[in-house]
């Protein structure tokens, strides 16, 4: 895959002091389908800003019968820590990612199953007996977890799916217990593929936007680190990216590029349980949302088609990896925030 990098005009002004405060990113993906071989992914158009992911398939029944399966949309594991706190758009809702799907235009009301675990055993029976929510990082979990009985409270340490956290005054007279659980949720729904017939099923949510409150991968004046050489793989910086970051730093009193990171992991190597296993016509669009915002991402024959928006596609497309995009915000823009 070729190396591909936008890079866009900047505009300077004081930097934020140098910081690793970081949040990670979750990385989300697509459709699941139950059955591969009578269904194939005619199209895929796929969007993606920091703002929102919108994806539109187009599924094609090969066959002369209709074909009924089950399509699912996972959503990534969350798992409780007090020490880090990952990107979670809606963090007090099971669907924290505010899913939505509409099959030929009309809403769908999928199922939706939740399962936690506490070392890989599932605790689920565990905290409905104590109606506790399965969400570790809703706030009504945490307080049932408050209204415990001290026996129950005890074991659940003892078995690893609590553990005791300091207040939120942060002193050790007044701890608290905290979940550290990990949550798996998916939606399902049945899906019929009418003999011979295209169905169009679209889908949208939130994206779990990572970030650093500063340029991770360059400080002293130099691109350094370890940090470094895996973004240097994952986002594929180039020459043009990185003398934009060199710019930056050249101009600030300081010697550090006036940036903070935004990261947005999207999962395209799985998921492909369809006939062939290729997509016939693939479609990107990357949207950087603000003009003045670095941009770097891998992909093959990249396209700027508007002010902030870049553009790829390919025919019998079959994904050897996953998209993973990396945005330097001008720090006047929101400096410090990290997601």
């Amino acid at each position: 895959m070729f190396r591909y990098v936008l890079t866009a005009a900047l505009a300077l002004s004081a930097a934020p002091a140098f910081a690793n405060d970081s949040v990670a990113e979750l990385s989300t993906g697509g459709l699941i389908l139950s059955r591969s071989d009578a269904v194939a992914m005619q199209s895929e158009d796929l969007f993606i800003s920091p703002e929102k992911v919108t994806v539109d398939y187009v599924f094609h029944n090969n066959t002369d019968k209709d074909v009924n399966a089950i399509v699912a949309f996972p959503l990534p594991d969350i798992e409780g820590s007090p020490e880090e706190m990952p990107a979670i758009p809606e963090n007090q809702s099971d669907n924290f990612l505010g899913f939505e799907v509409t099959i030929d235009g009309a809403p769908v009301k999928p199922q939706f199953e939740q399962k936690v675990f506490a070392v890989g055993i599932d605790i689920g029976a565990d905290l409905k007996a104590q109606n506790v929510p399965f969400n570790p990082f809703g706030d009504a979990a945490k307080a049932a977890l408050a209204k415990l009985p001290k026996a129950v409270a005890e074991d659940w340490e003892n078995r690893g799916i609590i553990i005791e956290d300091t207040g939120s005054d942060g002193t050790e007279a007044n701890k608290v217990y905290t979940p550290w659980w990990q949550l798996r949720s998916t939606y399902w729904w049945r899906s019929t593929f009418p003999a011979n017939k295209d169905v169009h099923v679209s889908h949208r949510y939130k994206p779990s936007v990572g970030g650093t409150s500063s340029v991770s991968f360059f400080y002293d004046g130099k691109f350094q680190g370890s940090q470094y050489a895996a973004y240097k793989t994952r986002y594929c910086m180039d020459n043009n990216f990185e003398n934009a970051v060199r710019k930056a730093a050249k101009d600030d009193p300081d010697g550090y590029p006036k940036y903070y990171e935004k990261r947005i992991a999207y999962i395209l190597t799985t998921g492909g349980n369809w006939a062939s296993g290729s997509i016939g016509k693939f479609k990107l669009t990357v949207d950087k949302g603000n003009p003045k915002a670095l941009i770097s991402f891998c992909g093959d024959n990249v396209k700027k088609v508007g002010p902030t928006t870049f553009e790829t596609t390919a025919k019998d497309f079959d994904p050897e990896r996953d998209v993973d995009i990396l945005l330097l915000e001008p720090s006047e823009d929101g400096a410090g925030e990290a997601n």
